[in-house]
């Protein structure tokens, strides 16, 4: 699209609110609140508090004592495009050494817990970077707009969801008896409790633009043994159901990388992995068991379906029964569609102009994407959908690697400017007539 003076300037007046000291603000006070799945409401209220501050019609909205979204709306035209800037609230793990430990590491790090650390332009703590730093993104972002007095084409609401992870619920955390408290649970209330609009942006992780990502199903296999004594080992029939897990966890995740290549498509390739085991009594080590437990999260792409996943594990595991003797049984216990939106549908290609304005330089995918995100849930309710994030920090404030937790606990302020400028933009293309038309220049 072609630069416009006017939105240029809007631009700069909006920038010119987003300090280093508020968007260090914003993110030090979300990482400082715990909210894992499940108990979001302390960080949708604290939200909500900020939004109305900033002069937005804002809002906790209640999902259960313990949960909540946080809402705030940017009114525009009444005739104008809205649009929807949407992150989630929820952390990967809990921050707490009895839930986390040890399966998330053998000692809760500092970037561990829900406590912000300010190293000059990194910040780390808990979700500082995913989702916390992209939600601060987006406080800052309607903050800005607000505070300038930046004309927006239509209403532009700011969307905090909680239950975005694709997590069952935490046990200890949240109302007792719920289990549906992840899995784009905020998400869907938001849009179904009066918040669907004409387009929506989430801001997750990866410095550029996708309009369509990975659903995925979960799966649990059983594997059966005999539930026998160590002592009678070589009396009785012997079967032991984890050696036989142990078999068909490898032999599953080796096939997992044929089935990633198979169903690979546009930026899109479908990961599996196994993820749990369960099986056995821990207090009868002198025994087998009868059945051992394993759990898969089998990723899917827009052109695959739920059941057509189950069916083609089945086929795996039909064979691999055959193979090693045993009958093998999986059930879906999870499912959430992957989802496309039209790449010429106006929020992508505002996203797209927006993010080569603020980079400077022609726009460039990123491929063999296998992440999921409540953009899935913003779509399957109808609302044309771009994500749009931050890189990854490459660097820890030590100077050391960046590993998986670390790099969902830390985040560089310089990149949430960055952001915050490509939501902006995006925001104030929508009102063009090239963008609602889906040309380009």
């Amino acid at each position: 699209m072609t630069p416009d003076p006017a939105v240029d300037e809007a631009v700069r007046a909006a920038l010119a609110e987003v300090t280093r000291d508020r968007l260090l603000d914003a993110v030090v006070g979300l990482v400082d609140i715990p909210s894992p799945t499940g108990a979001e409401r302390p960080a949708a209220e604290w939200l909500a508090a900020r939004l109305g501050a900033s002069g937005l019609d804002a809002s906790t909205q209640v999902i259960d004592d313990h949960q909540a979204n946080a809402v705030g709306v940017l009114r525009g035209p009444d005739d104008g495009p809205s649009v929807l800037l949407y992150a989630p609230l929820d952390t990967f793990t809990t921050g707490r050494a009895e839930l986390d430990l040890p399966w998330a590491a053998p000692a809760l790090r500092d970037d561990m817990r829900p406590r912000a650390v300010v190293h000059g332009d990194l910040v780390t703590g808990l979700a500082a970077g995913n989702p916390k730093g992209h939600a601060a993104v987006v406080l800052a972002t309607v903050g800005a707009l607000a505070a300038a007095g930046v004309p927006v084409p239509g209403d532009v609401v700011a969307g905090f969801g909680a239950g975005g992870m694709p997590s069952f619920a935490v046990p200890g955390v949240g109302t007792p008896g719920r289990e549906n408290t992840g899995h784009g649970v905020g998400a869907t209330f938001l849009l179904e409790r009066g918040f669907t609009t004409d387009h929506a942006v989430i801001a997750k992780p990866g410095w550029c633009v996708s309009h369509e990502e990975v659903g995925l199903v979960w799966l649990d296999v059983e594997v059966p043994g005999e539930h026998t004594y160590v002592g009678s080992r070589h009396r009785l029939p012997y079967r032991n159901a984890a050696t036989l897990a142990a078999a068909v966890i490898t032999r599953l995740e080796a096939w997992f990388d044929d089935y990633a290549a198979a169903h690979e498509v546009g930026t899109m390739r479908p990961q599996g992995v196994v993820s749990s085991v369960v099986g056995g009594f821990d207090r009868l080590a002198a025994s087998t068991s009868a059945l051992v437990r394993v759990r898969l999260d089998v990723r899917m792409t827009p052109d695959q379906t739920a059941p057509a996943v189950v069916r083609e594990v089945r086929a795996r595991l039909r064979l691999l029964g055959e193979e090693l003797g045993v009958p093998l049984t999986a059930r879906q216990v999870a499912a959430v569609p992957g989802t496309r939106t039209d790449p010429q549908a106006p929020v992508v290609r505002a996203a797209i102009a927006a993010w080569e304005r603020v980079e400077g330089r022609p726009h460039q995918p990123i491929t063999a994407n296998s992440g999921a995100t409540d953009a899935n849930i913003l779509r399957l309710r109808g609302v044309p959908t771009a994500r749009v994030g931050m890189p990854k920090v490459q660097a820890a404030p030590d100077g050391g690697p960046v590993d998986f937790t670390l790099g969902m606990n830390i985040v560089d302020v310089n990149a949430m400017r960055r952001l915050v400028e490509v939501l902006i933009r995006t925001v104030l293309a929508l009102g063009s007539g090239a963008a609602r038309s889906g040309r380009g220049d």
